[in-house]
């Protein structure tokens, strides 16, 4: 499958916190770029197409729209207003 990022993503293990709907779940960032990251979660999740993320590490909340999924890892794009 061709890579179609317009910028490479760094492999990382990153504790994050997926959030919507008055709900939150921890997951692991698997990889990231300034434009979006890699996730996989604990369980197989129906995710919604736009959700936030936050990395414990730096608690900025990013807003994430979903690009593709498959059994426990999503990818997503930050989205830029």
């Amino acid at each position: 499958m061709p890579n179609r990022r317009k910028i490479d993503r760094s492999d990382v293990d990153l504790v994050a916190y997926i959030f919507g709907d008055g709900g939150s779940q921890r997951c692991r960032v698997f990889n990231i770029s300034e434009d979006g990251a890699g996730i996989e979660l604990p369980t197989k999740l129906h995710m919604r197409a736009k959700f936030k993320m936050m990395l414990e590490r730096d608690r900025i909340i990013r807003d994430c729209r979903l690009i593709w999924s498959s059994e426990t890892r999503i990818g997503v794009v930050f989205k830029t207003d």
